[in-house]
């Protein structure tokens, strides 16, 4: 059985203000407001797990990473998805190299048994040397483990938590909550160095109140237009300032549209360096148009995009309303109002119920006596009752 050992407290915090931790995520490219670096302080101090949802793309992973980089401490990534089960997320026993140790001490093995009695005490012989081939030696450890076991401080990110199954959150919470795993064969691993750990969550789904209450919370949502600029910027993308403004502000006009996926800070990034590449001087609804696919990528969401264009390129744009439009060019001759405007339904359907409107020929009209005059009024023909009678089988009678 493993000792347990109480985490130590880290002696030297990294950051000794908040606006420390925004000058030091500064410098390695990640620009964070006064919000999410105080989140971050808190983290460094508080010694708890901190919780970051929000939609996708709006920079919960690439804090972790920079969050390592400021600090000097390596980066475990767990990548959580659907169906996932403890093994990947803790530790696996390395049953090939526990194989392999029992070919190569299958002679041994054969000493220790081969003076037993029976059965039984065979078995019971081997049995008081299984905890050798259950051992540190042929454990296996994953993300979680192995930031446990660390013997230098990391920092560990627990990507999409919100995509995997609700049992692993039930594992999570003893890790999260004392910082410590227990293996049934081994004993119990406590951190000696507790890591800085960051959980990730889309909101695909919620997450159990115990997990959330173990953890620091803070809602990452799309940033101002003014920070997202200055993201833009710091990446170098080699768009021009003044159109790399302009950029942000389409961008953040397709986010008020109702997309599936609208679109994130790093589409914004590679789309501005797309624009680069092409040498863009000028932004317009055309070159728009033909690279709205880098931060669109849902076709309906494109056909909204396609649409909105040319207002959000140009708000003083005049853009034709889809549906039924005059001057189309179909040759339809509608003619929809009169002079005013207005339209008198009424009018136009007694117009065209005019007695005699229809040619000789057509279904309903009566025939021209041979001689007569054509241009003479056509005369209805009358239908006596007995025809109305045998047309519609009312004088019929059913036989008895």
């Amino acid at each position: 059985m493993t000792e347990t050992v109480p985490a130590t407290e880290d002696p030297d915090p990294p950051f000794a203000s908040v606006d420390a931790v925004v000058d030091a995520l500064r410098e390695q490219g990640y620009i964070a407001d006064t919000r999410l670096a105080t989140t971050v302080f808190l983290l460094t101090r508080l010694d708890k797990p901190l919780l970051l949802e929000g939609p996708a793309g709006v920079g919960k992973t690439e804090l972790a990473k920079m969050l390592a980089l400021a600090t000097g401490r390596r980066l475990l990534r767990l990548q959580c998805y659907e169906g996932q089960d403890e093994t990947k997320a803790l530790y696996e026993w390395d049953y090939g190299k526990q194989l392999m140790y029992t070919q190569i001490l299958r002679e041994k093995i054969g000493q220790v048994v081969e003076d037993a009695p029976d059965l039984t005490a065979a078995v019971e012989r081997i049995g008081e040397n299984e905890s050798v081939f259950f051992s540190e030696r042929f454990l296996a450890p994953r993300p979680l483990l192995e930031a446990i076991r660390s013997p230098e401080p990391v920092v560990l990110l627990i990507d999409e938590v919100d995509r995997a199954d609700e049992a692993l959150e039930a594992v999570l919470l003893e890790t999260l909550g004392e910082f410590q795993i227990s293996i049934p064969e081994i004993g119990t691993f406590t951190a000696e160095q507790r890591p800085y750990v960051l959980l990730t969550s889309n909101n695909t789904r919620d997450l159990a109140a115990a997990l959330k209450r173990r953890c620091l919370h803070l809602f990452l949502d799309y940033p101002e237009a003014a920070r997202e600029l200055e993201i833009v910027r710091s990446k170098k993308t080699g768009l021009s300032d003044s159109l790399a403004e302009e950029l942000v502000g389409v961008v953040r006009g397709l986010r008020e549209l109702e997309l599936r996926k609208a679109p994130s800070i790093s589409e914004t990034i590679d789309w501005a360096r797309t624009l680069a590449v092409l040498g863009v001087e000028e932004l317009n609804s055309q070159i728009l148009s033909d690279t709205v696919s880098v931060v669109v990528k849902y076709d309906k969401d494109v056909k909204k995009a396609l649409d909105a264009l040319p207002r959000l390129v140009d708000p003083n744009a005049v853009v034709e309303e889809p549906g039924h439009g005059h001057g189309h060019g179909h040759g339809h001759g509608h003619g929809h109002s009169d002079d005013d405007g207005d339209v008198d339904g009424s009018g136009v359907r007694s117009a065209k119920d005019t007695a005699g409107r229809h040619g000789e020929g057509v279904y309903g009209t009566p025939k021209y006596a041979k001689g007569t005059d054509k241009d003479a009024p056509a005369t209805p023909r009358t239908v006596t009752s007995s025809q109305g009678s045998r047309s519609f089988g009312l004088g019929r009678k059913r036989a008895l």
